[in-house]
């Protein structure tokens, strides 16, 4: 009997993806669509995961119009897609009534294989997908998250792939996506698959670690049916095998592809002239990263993690923070390292090592303990489970499917995606239901077309050095005479005859002013990130452990306690950015007449917002405003939402902090900063 290995193709989806944040256009793939639909490959991974989402926000393309134009260019290859389970392809758990529609109308347009995981390996997540996807009578593959713990042995995956057979699913992914997988330990994981279950099985693994080429070897020894490959041009460094490279390593052997080298030498040709297209986001990790075979962590996370701490003025703790994620990993009860698990993990870690174990607990993490983003694999730790019960002021843990807690929302989909601008159409309810405030704006802007990718993304010729010269700067209608030297990181500016020697730091990089506090105990900010709020008023006896502040930091929130009893003042304001260190409040002291401030060179400045007096609300992180939630002049109380902004692919409600009347200050649209005045409140 042949032992003939198929390959499914990943340039279109995750190959990009990995190198270039999602950013290819449909434009830089129809051109090669016909050459890749004669190879042969079992399927073309062409849609989902971020590509719905880069279509809309970043590249002005119908994500729909692309799997349609897709499917017609390749009417011989199974298109496959990548699905989050309930999920989806938004932020959230969809209700069920979303997810049936999305997944009917996602075959209609020509998806043909379904690849359907979830982050936890909570099959409940995946229950409602699989069914809605058998229902269309496509191709339905469920994917096993691939971790390396304890727990997760290949008794307990080969298991998962029996609960998934039952679900109905056609075939089975090992979806190893750090490159963890070991070859060894792959041929005995799809050997113990096999025996539990008489279907296909897939192998998904990135090529971070340098053990991808290898790990597919043993895998179709052991009678993997199926291997994810990019073509050469695409692949390595945090994409995938070389397809090139596996079908020559087969070929002559009982696994041999079939494939024609020649024909995918011509399309990895073509993709490396498109590579170009996209310089300007071309993955600066290109390499082998072997220090993920030791901590486990995912390439994405640790780039992460080296910005995070670098941040915090702790670019010395990398290899503490590494040791320290696998016993957070174990007391979340081992859950894999995958998005947004490893954010939440990989802060936590951070957290413990610069303030203690556990000292404090990120909202994130209190929320995976007690079930809110799903089953975790193994017990967790039960008295960090009794903190967040706690400090979420919950009586007991989730334990229902959370999507159980949603109710039907299709028709009111319906009515957001109409008010916002949709054509009419089912699938532009869906998109609107992925992403609501970025559909908005995407049908608006529609009919403008895509962007143009080589201008867009491509390398731009660096800007000569400013040279100097001479100006005449008005600020508030004076006018000034401004001479500069050459720019740098310092330069020399005179103003009306007056020399100054200015130097530029990064953006925000300034610490904040305190006010001036006599006496008492200093409140210091724990880690660098943004002053969220004030938790109490200025002037509140507080209680010594009693929360005063919170802060943002490595994308969790950060509580910050009452060193001792008495009475509090601030020195910094909510969405001011802070350092580590930084003073940001007093317990007892007396506040200090501040003395004059010396007269300062003028200098231009944007132009002031029209302020009205009352009391300001900042942006408390950068982003852009996406619209106001209630109208000019609306009376509000403290806590009514007053804004939406869009920070880091999420939304983020902004409050009044105060009962009174709103004033806008900044139009809706615009990109803010961290700290940027945006509204008031009379």
């Amino acid at each position: 009997m042949s032992k003939k290995v198929q390959i499914s193709e990943l340039v279109l989806r995750d190959a990009h993806q990995s190198l270039h944040a999602t950013r290819m256009t449909t434009a830089d793939m129809l051109p090669i669509a016909p050459k890749i639909d004669k190879i042969g490959y079992w399927s073309a991974e062409a849609w989902g995961g971020a590509t719905y989402d880069s279509c809309i926000r970043f590249l002005n393309e119908d994500p729909w119009e692309r799997l349609r134009k897709l499917h017609a260019a390749m009417p011989n290859t199974k298109i496959m897609m990548l699905l989050r389970g309930q999920n989806l392809l938004g932020y959230r758990h969809y209700a069920d009534d979303v997810v049936d529609k999305f997944v009917e109308y996602a075959a209609k347009n020509g998806i043909d294989v379904f690849r359907i995981f979830d982050a936890c390996n909570d099959p409940r997540n995946l229950e409602r997908a699989t069914k809605a996807a058998k229902k269309t009578g496509k191709h339905v593959q469920m994917a096993i998250s691939y971790a390396t713990t304890p727990y997760h042995t290949k008794e307990i995956y080969a298991d998962l792939a029996k609960t998934y057979a039952d679900f109905g699913a056609d075939s089975i992914c090992i979806k190893d996506m750090s490159g963890l997988l070991k070859p060894y330990e792959a041929y005995d994981l799809v050997k113990a698959i096999k025996a539990k279950v008489d279907m296909p099985v897939e192998i998904h693994s990135h090529a971070t670690t340098g053990l991808s080429v290898a790990t597919l070897l043993k895998a179709a020894e052991a009678g993997a049916d199926i291997l994810d490959t990019a073509i050469s041009s695409m692949a390595m460094g945090t994409s995938h095998s070389p397809t090139e490279t596996v079908v020559e390593m087969l070929k002559g052997t009982e696994y041999d592809t079939g494939l024609d080298i020649k024909a995918l030498l011509e399309i990895a040709a073509y993709f490396r002239e498109v590579r170009h297209h996209y310089a300007s986001l071309e993955s600066k990790f290109l390499g082998a990263d072997t220090r993920i075979l030791v901590s486990q962590v995912p390439g994405g996370m640790l780039s992460n993690l080296e910005g995070q701490l670098k941040e915090q003025g702790a670019s010395d703790k990398m290899d503490a923070v590494l040791k320290e994620i696998p016993l957070v990993q174990k007391d979340v009860g081992y859950v894999p390292l995958v998005t947004p698990t490893s954010q939440i993990v990989g802060t936590q870690a951070v957290f413990n090592v610069l303030f203690g174990r556990y000292k404090n607990l990120t909202q994130e993490f209190r929320d995976l303990l007690v079930g809110r983003y799903g089953k975790v694999p193994a017990a967790p730790n039960a008295d960090l489970v009794k903190r967040a019960l706690e400090q979420n002021k919950m009586d007991a843990a989730v334990t229902c499917r959370p999507a159980d807690k949603i109710e039907p929302e299709w028709d009111k989909m319906v009515a957001g995606a109409k008010e916002n601008g949709g054509n009419g159409s089912v699938e532009d309810v869906l998109t609107y239901a992925m992403f609501p405030k970025v559909a908005s704006k995407f049908f608006q802007t529609r009919a403008n077309g895509p962007v143009d990718a080589e201008k867009t993304f491509g390398l731009k010729p660096a800007a000569a050095p400013s040279k100097g010269g001479s100006y005449t700067v008005t600020v508030n209608g004076t006018a000034y005479d401004v001479t500069s030297s050459p720019s740098g990181d310092a330069m020399n500016v005179n103003v009306n005859g007056t020399s100054y020697d200015v130097t530029f730091g990064a953006s925000g990089s300034a610490p904040v002013a305190a006010a001036a506090v006599s006496g008492g105990q200093e409140i210091k900010a724990p880690v660098a990130g943004t002053l969220l709020k004030h938790v109490v008023s200025a002037g509140t006896n507080v209680t010594k452990g009693q929360t005063i502040i919170m802060i943002e930091s490595m994308k969790m929130e950060l509580e910050v306690k009452a060193p001792c009893d008495g009475k509090v003042s601030f020195t910094v304001q909510p969405g001011s950015q802070i350092k580590a260190g930084e003073v940001i409040g007093n317990i007892g002291g007396a506040p200090v007449a501040a003395a004059p401030k010396p007269a300062a060179a003028p200098a231009a400045a944007p132009a002031p917002a029209a302020s009205t007096g009352g009391k300001a609300v900042n942006a408390p992180v950068a982003g852009t405003l996406l619209r106001y939630s209630v109208s000019e002049g609306a009376s509000v109380k403290a806590d009514t939402t007053i804004i939406m902004i869009e920070s880091m692919k999420m939304e983020l409600e902004i409050k009044a902090g105060t009962a009174g009347s709103v004033h806008f200050v900044t139009p809706a649209g615009s990109q803010i900063k961290a700290g940027q005045l945006i509204a008031e409140i009379k």
